[in-house]
């Protein structure tokens, strides 16, 4: 079954605060931020913009890494998102702006960027456009580090499939809801990744960006830290018409039918493309 993609929802307040407070209790956002920063090579960097940047996960490991002088801009099109994001990172150096990822252009001078890093949201925007905007304001040599989820990069870390030892948590939560409630799950789509490394590369360099990295990782947690995800009203499960105390009594449920510290892996796609030098 491919993966949700919780496009709606993240400008209400219930899923801004259910989704920060997951970022405080669990490493998951904490670990991916990192490694996209890292990957961006901050340590001399001006401006970085972070993309989607939600209530600031990836900012605070962007900061992290940046000199004093530095400024990020955190960009994002959930009010919500970022009124949590305000309240708890208060670090001078960042800046917020509400908006949808493809008007960076409009927020961002031109060629003033060092670096964009977007983290777990490229695949819920127009990507041909976001890319275009990215490298308008990316400076010559600017990096531009994003990941993709190995369902919609249709890739998978060969741990992904070593470490699995029973069902996933997703698809106990489908077993229950049709041994309990009925559940008819949706036909199961064609096996087309909504974008794979090809488009990427194409769109791209459509836009004069060249990839100059691409990786499968491998994100590992624990079937608890599963659960305390999948308690994030925009991605609780399953489809179709359950009210979210329905889903947390089935996703109860289906993880009492789990081992807590049993391992769980999710794959990414992580890609760092650049905007090439100027000519001499």
């Amino acid at each position: 079954m491919a993966p949700q993609d919780a496009v709606l929802g993240w400008d209400e307040d219930t899923n801004a605060e259910a989704y920060e407070a997951f970022t405080r209790a669990h490493p998951m956002y904490g670990a991916t931020s990192r490694d996209l920063a890292c990957r961006a090579h901050l340590a001399d960097a001006g401006l970085v913009v972070d993309l989607c940047g939600g209530a600031g996960a990836t900012a605070r490991a962007i900061l992290e890494l940046l000199p004093d002088r530095a400024r990020v801009v955190s960009v994002d099109n959930a009010a919500a998102m970022q009124r949590v994001g305000r309240r708890t990172l208060t670090d001078a150096r960042l800046a917020w702006v509400t908006a949808p990822a493809e008007q960076l252009a409009d927020h961002v001078p031109t060629g003033s960027a060092d670096a964009v890093v977007c983290n777990s949201a490229i695949w819920k925007t127009d990507t041909a456009a976001v890319f275009a905007a990215v490298a308008h304001v990316l400076r010559p040599g600017g990096r531009f580090v994003f990941n993709i989820g190995g369902g919609f990069a249709g890739v998978r870390h060969p741990d992904e499939q070593a470490i699995r030892t029973g069902p996933s948590l997703n698809a106990l939560i489908r077993q229950v809801a049709a041994r309990d409630h009925g559940y008819t799950p949706p036909p199961i789509a064609a096996d087309t990744p909504k974008l794979p490394l090809e488009t990427v590369t194409e769109q791209l360099a459509a836009a004069g960006l060249t990839v100059i990295d691409a990786e499968i990782t491998a994100q590992h947690s624990t079937m608890a830290e599963k659960r305390a995800w999948l308690s994030i009203p925009v991605f609780a499960r399953p489809e179709g018409k359950f009210t979210h105390t329905q889903r947390m009594q089935i996703l109860d449920a289906a993880y009492a039918l789990t081992t807590p510290d049993a391992p769980a892996v999710t794959s990414w796609l992580v890609v760092v493309a650049q905007r090439p030098e100027a000519s001499a």
